[in-house]
């Protein structure tokens, strides 16, 4: 078992970051910084931090909120955090919540 934390980013489907959609930049970043376990969750509907609705409609995505969630070591947290940080016109909100977590069984790829 390992201690860590669980890092989960809000963000919307319209948010871009150097040219990418915020969430696939992360996503991207992630990969690069060898993370494991990152996933990606879109919602229908959620209230932002400007007490906002944002949600999908038929003809209009852009707001749709998206999660980032990835599951880290301390010095992994450490090392995005800081990265992100260092990151021009970065604005991003995100919960850090200390976890236990490990593998039972095989892992999967």
């Amino acid at each position: 078992m390992m201690q860590g934390y669980q890092l989960t980013f809000f963000t919307q489907q319209n948010r871009v970051h150097n040219h990418r959609p915020m969430h696939q930049w992360l996503l991207e970043l992630a990969q690069s910084m060898q993370i494991r376990g990152v996933t990606v969750f879109i919602a229908q509907e959620g209230v932002g931090h400007h007490h906002r609705l944002h949600s999908a409609h038929f003809f209009d995505l852009a707001e749709q909120p998206v999660e980032i969630t990835m599951v880290v070591s301390e010095q992994e947290c450490d090392a995005i955090m800081q990265r992100l940080q260092a990151e021009p016109e970065m604005g991003l909100f995100y919960a850090k919540t200390p976890v236990q977590f490990g593998t039972i069984g095989q892992p999967e790829d």
